[in-house]
């Protein structure tokens, strides 16, 4: 059963997920904030796309959404209900309505299984099916994901990345979720075979309803099949807004280093260039004020000493004290 379109599927409201790491037997624990702040809104037949380097959350923010963890303090509701505050049947049920597709279609399929099998385990598991209605409910969706019927008997080693990547989508729809999480769904596959699974992902996303809340490092992905684009950095939100104002006329500094670092085949997006300096810092020991100042070409003594709000500014929430001045479409193309 699909949702009514422009149904609130999931709501954040200042997220956040902490880990108190050893740092050694003569040294204090350390608390990790790997998710600190993130908040969002997500819609029936919507698509948020998180994007920053390795090391930024967005992992982390993919499970609490699907409840593989829980927050450490915020606000997650998931089709109207708090996990949190659940009792185990409730959170059961809002188990089965959000799904994941993982990075590796390598690994995430049991080699030892049959394509039928793998694709009847969920419903097996959560519903009392007969063997024929789970059996005619894999055939209607291998056909979904444009496989053939013959592939129902066959062994994941039998297929290539591309197919395999198809039969991990037909398993996360197979108790009709009302959002899919994908992890890097397609970083694992051929460029050849990335648009034919991201255009399968938004076929199927308008056959169903489906919310995405889709999880990538390539901004040229993103562009493809997002509606909304959520920037993170070291586990804070810097930027957030709909795909066209993030893409168009960043406005955080991060942001414009991202979208100079993707290629483009536009006449003279070549000469483009904003150099982020150093690498990601630890989380075991971030820097103060602007988590960003330490790569940042605009960073001054504010912001060293002062954490940004994240403010709506143009149309979109941005995490920067000096937005106004740098982030302009000229900034972004010549920064």
């Amino acid at each position: 059963m699909t949702a009514p379109a422009g149904d609130l599927v999931v709501e954040a409201i200042d997220l956040r997920r902490y880990y108190r790491v050893r740092r050694g037997l003569w040294r204090d624990a350390a608390t990790v904030h790997a998710v600190d702040g993130i908040s969002f809104a997500l819609r029936a037949g919507k698509t948020l796309a998180v994007v920053g380097e390795s090391g930024s959350g967005k992992s982390t923010l993919a499970r609490l959404v699907t409840l593989i963890e829980l927050p450490t303090a915020g606000t997650l509701r998931l089709v109207g209900l708090d996990p949190v505050g659940a009792d185990r049947a409730t959170r059961r049920q809002l188990r089965r309505s959000v799904q994941m597709v993982f990075q590796d279609p390598y690994g995430s399929l049991n080699p030892r299984r049959k394509v039928g099998a793998i694709l009847e385990e969920p419903l097996r598991i959560n519903t009392p099916m007969t063997g024929g209605e789970r059996r005619d409910r894999s055939l209607a969706m291998l056909a979904a994901v444009g496989l053939r019927p013959e592939h129902y008997n066959r062994y994941p080693h039998m297929f290539s990345g591309g197919q395999r990547q198809r039969i991990a989508i037909g398993r996360a729809l197979m108790l009709n979720p009302r959002l899919v999480v994908a992890d890097e769904p397609v970083s694992a596959l051929d460029i050849s075979i990335q648009a034919q699974v991201l255009n399968l992902m938004m076929d199927l996303q308008e056959q169903f309803n489906l919310a995405y809340l889709f999880i990538s490092h390539d901004l040229s992905v993103v562009r493809h099949i997002a509606d909304e684009v959520l920037v993170m950095y070291l586990g804070r939100p810097v930027e957030h807004g709909v795909k066209s104002l993030v893409f168009e006329r960043p406005r955080h500094p991060y942001t414009i280093a991202l979208l100079a670092a993707t290629p483009h085949v536009e006449h003279g997006a070549r000469g483009r260039s904003a150099h982020i300096r150093g690498e990601l810092p630890s989380p075991l020991n971030p820097p103060s004020g602007c988590v960003f100042h330490g790569r940042c070409p605009h960073a001054d003594e504010r912001c060293r000493r002062e954490v940004p709000e994240f403010r709506e500014v143009d149309g979109r929430r941005v995490a920067c004290h000096h937005t106004e001045r740098i982030g302009t479409p000229i900034a972004a193309g010549n920064a």
